[in-house]
């Protein structure tokens, strides 16, 4: 019997445009951006990153050994994706292992995606990006997390829109993130 490839990252699948959920972790989820510093450096470089690579960020939170987000693919499709993470990892790995003196360290395993496809979905996903850091325990309030878009949400999101997603449930929103942070 021929032997079968066993797949050592996720398939990506990445042909439609939409909103895409990511989550990616820290090589073996060390807590490497343990700092305001490297967590803005990370954060900061998320953000550069997407602009260039057409993408629109809806939510984001950003943590010592992970993140999420959604965000909007460019017209065509999400083949992108790939590419612009590409580019967000190295970028920042090579920030956080200079501020570290740690050059050619390793800093990101593979992401994972998820293409969004039914709007209460959506919703679900926006209300737990933007409450993760209340999840983990690192804040009272959301919008006092400063690598989470909670505040920005709530700075420019109409009150209506809010109160909507402020009313879904995310307990039973499927997502792997049993990170310790």
């Amino acid at each position: 019997m021929g032997s079968f490839p066993w797949p050592h990252a996720p398939p990506h699948w990445l042909f439609s445009e939409g909103v895409y959920f990511v989550t990616a972790s820290t090589f073996h989820r060390e807590r490497l951006f343990d700092s305001a510093e490297k967590l803005d450096a990370v954060t900061g470089h998320l953000v550069e990153t997407a602009e260039k690579f057409g993408w629109s960020l809806r939510a984001w939170a950003v943590f010592s050994n992970h993140y999420h987000f959604l965000a909007d693919s460019p017209v065509g499709s999400g083949e992108s994706l790939r590419k612009w993470l590409s580019e967000f990892h190295r970028g920042s790995a090579i920030r956080v292992n200079l501020i570290d003196g740690n050059e050619g360290r390793r800093v990101w395993m593979n992401f994972r995606e998820t293409l969004i496809t039914h709007q209460t979905s959506l919703l679900a996903r926006l209300k737990y990006v933007n409450d993760n850091p209340v999840r983990h325990g690192l804040v009272d309030v959301a919008t006092s997390y400063r690598w989470c878009s909670a505040a920005w949400f709530e700075n420019t999101a109409p009150q209506s829109f809010r109160k909507s997603v402020g009313r879904f449930k995310t307990d039973r929103v499927n997502i792997e993130d049993d990170f310790e942070v």
